[in-house]
């Protein structure tokens, strides 16, 4: 008898699938894409309508031969890849390779990889969508078209190594655009007046109200002698109050999460950055092994720009809500929320697969930050569909020598969708949530109140603030560049170029960056405007819905495009010089230059080659000193690029460690105590002697005995 063999991706979901499968299907996994264009070349026939060449690739020959044997004793083949344009390409890929023709092959999807949803899609079989190849086709051909012929100009026109894309160079320079807003930017001076005042009601309660303008109308203190004059006329006086307005205003709930607002929020709240993110959601999709239950998929799909949500994962979070929190916590019925018109919506919002895993009952199965994740995924998804938050909104105009003045307090009244997640207003400034803490006293029209202090500051507007990564990610969904599956790997590659480097969260275009993307916009404008990058993904949209050819929107883009490329050749090669540092070379005196080797940066003599001097750059361990000698400590990377601690006054002193010393000395056997990572990747000190064991209490005991051998330092 012949097998049932179910293909997928990732070999972590195949083996979750196949627990929930049984023995009559054997699941294997691809271990990803199989066939791609080949790397050494251009791989695109441009003078045959732009036909891919694709290639086996070599290091997956061995998968691709164990496949072909079981694909060739199989009974039926189920291509079950990633329910997504580049998962469809695969199973196409696969489709190939294989060339089954003694028995069905059929394409599978799953949304959830859990009991329910593997059936589900294992009783809805079809055809592959050659819709969605040839989008992923046009996409994989645009991107290697532009990078594969413009990185060569950039390599002789500026340095090796250097890559242009069609999307990262966009998202590039819109880090560059801000950062030259920010360098142009001119502040402009303006003053705020805030009074603090008292009421003479018994209790005498305070608060305080800022100045509005006068006669009713809003008025600017553009300067100090302006702010004074306000001052002087209201000091040690009294104001009336002449209009209270009391309202209740309610606040809904955000929608599920799309891939994007998971990043963002994941980046607010958790500190995430989005390849992280994408990572431990990849793990939660896949499965996790639940104790009690087995290995099952705790998350839908995560790579979706859709809001939609199924009508029985509603209901099931409705009685989650109506058991937890009381009917009075449900809006009359299900919540839809509308997804943008640019989405695909191919797939559900990114929600929990079983409501009654609750964060805390999965807590033991998930290492830390999987738990964390998925409690941010749990609540935000019962949250949207509950009721809204209502707060009582109070506003007071108050009038003293013809100037006015205003103050604003909030109340909340029914906590709604806040009683399970709390929502963000800085991170996502779209709503207009109330302030805590910001009642006022029981004020009435014609109260009098006393001016107590008067407070004049001075202020100057400020530059637009540079991108986060949370803020990029946003800002290149709402202009419809990239897709959620890419923008993760869009940042990590202008930084991996250091195009960008990040800096406190910042992200910071580099010098390089700069010339790079100045040379983009003088001779390939189109590959960076936001629009036409834009106008593409729409294109590709179109291709995936059976609307347009593929080729055709090649043909249309690559005719001015190889224009540019011939006019870039003669182009004049760009100097860069190194930056200078505030050290002289010990040789000849010359200035030291910032230069950079596979082993990281280091300083160089200005004069080479002339003068080869070097000096490595040591970064100090802040407040910490050699527990041997009493230097300070340093920094340093291995030959293989490891980082770890040394003392500076290396030869003569040899300290050096994995990990961080604490300043402190073990009170069992005299060495010094280190910080050290248990695998939920929590921080606790040891003794830096393995022998010692000595850990300062008993739960950090159970993190050291948790804890690898080899736990890697803490990063810097």
């Amino acid at each position: 008898m012949g097998i049932k063999l179910v293909i997928l991706e990732s070999p972590a979901k195949a083996g979750t699938v196949g627990r929930i499968l049984g023995k009559d299907y054997t699941v294997v996994a691809s271990k990803g894409h199989i066939r791609d264009l080949p790397e050494s070349m251009l791989g695109v026939q441009i003078d045959k309508d732009f036909e891919p060449v694709y290639v086996n690739i070599r290091k997956q020959t061995a998968i691709i031969n164990e496949l072909r044997g079981l694909a060739r004793e199989a009974d039926t083949v189920y291509l079950a890849s990633d329910p997504d344009r580049e998962g469809e390409a695969i199973a196409w890929h696969l489709a190939y390779i294989l060339n089954v023709t003694d028995a069905p092959v059929y394409r599978v999807t799953f949304n959830e990889i859990t009991e329910k949803g593997v059936k589900a899609g294992m009783e809805n079989p079809r055809k592959i969508d050659f819709d969605l190849v040839d989008s992923y086709q046009a996409r994989r051909v645009l991107d290697r078209l532009v990078g594969y012929q413009i990185s060569p100009i950039l390599w002789k026109k500026v340095k090796k190594n250097l890559s242009a894309g069609r999307v990262q160079s966009v998202a590039t320079r819109l880090i560059c655009d801000r950062e030259e807003e920010i360098e142009n930017f001119i502040p402009k001076e303006y003053w705020t007046v805030t009074a603090l005042n008292e009421t003479k009601k018994p209790g005498k309660e305070t608060f305080k109200a800022s100045y509005y303008g006068r006669g009713g109308k809003k008025e600017e203190l553009k300067n100090g002698d302006a702010a004074a004059e306000v001052v002087k006329a209201i000091e040690n006086s009294e104001m009336t109050v002449t209009d209270v307005k009391k309202t209740d205003k309610k606040l809904g709930p955000y929608a599920p999460f799309t891939t994007s607002t998971l990043q963002q929020d994941s980046s607010h709240k958790l500190g995430f950055n989005p390849g992280k993110t994408m990572q431990i959601a990849q793990q939660l999709y896949e499965g996790v092994n639940v104790a009690g239950v087995g290995f099952t998929g705790l998350v839908t799909y995560i790579r979706t720009d859709s809001v939609r949500i199924a009508d029985d994962a509603a209901t099931e979070a409705r009685n989650y809500i109506r058991n937890k929190f009381g009917n009075e916590y449900l809006p009359p019925k299900k919540r839809v929320f509308k997804t943008k018109g640019s989405a695909q919506d191919a797939h559900e919002a990114i929600r929990p697969t079983h409501i009654d895993f609750t964060p805390d009952d999965v807590k033991s199965s998930l290492i830390g930050d999987q738990y964390k994740l998925y409690k941010l995924i749990f609540d935000r998804f019962i949250a949207s569909q509950m009721s809204d938050m209502v707060y009582g909104q109070t506003s007071v105009t108050l009038e003293c020598n013809g100037y006015t003045f205003k103050t604003t307090g909030s109340v909340v009244k029914f906590k709604g969708f806040s009683a399970q997640y709390k929502e963000d207003p800085v991170a996502t400034a779209s709503k207009d949530a109330p302030e805590e803490n910001a009642k006022l006293p029981q004020l009435e029209k014609d109260d009098i109140v006393l001016v107590k202090k008067v407070e004049p500051l001075q202020h100057f507007t400020q530059p637009p603030a540079r991108f986060t990564e949370a803020a990029l990610v946003k800002a290149l969904e709402e202009l419809g560049i990239g897709r959620p599956s890419t923008y993760a790997t869009i940042i990590s590659t202008i930084e991996a170029r250091e195009y960008v480097k990040n800096e406190k969260k910042l992200l910071v275009p580099t010098e390089i960056g700069k010339i790079v993307n100045e040379l983009m916009k003088k001779s390939f404008p189109e590959i960076v405007d936001v629009g036409f990058t834009a106008g593409i993904e729409s294109k590709l949209d179109e291709i995936a819905a059976g609307e347009i050819a593929w080729k055709q929107v090649i043909r249309d883009f690559y005719g001015p495009f190889s224009k540019e490329l011939k006019e870039a050749e003669s182009i004049e090669r760009v100097v860069i010089k190194p930056q200078e540092s505030d050290q002289v070379c010990e040789i000849c005196g010359r200035p030291l230059v910032y230069r950079k080797s596979r082993f990281g940066e280091f300083l160089g003599c200005s004069g080479y080659p002339e003068c080869r001097f070097i000096k490595p750059i040591q970064k100090e361990v802040a407040g910490r000193v050699c527990p041997e000698c009493g230097r300070q400590l340093v920094y340093k990377k291995s030959a293989k690029g490891r980082t770890f601690i040394s003392c500076s006054g290396y030869p003569e002193c040899k300290f050096s460690s994995s990990y961080e010393p604490t300043g402190k000395m073990c009170p069992r056997c005299g060495k010094y105590l280190v910080y050290k990572r248990s695998r939920g990747n929590k921080r606790y000190i040891a003794c830096s002697d393995p022998a010692c064991g000595y850990v300062p209490s008993a739960s950090a005991k159970k993190s050291r005995d948790a804890a690898s051998t080899g736990a890697e330092p803490e990063k810097k």
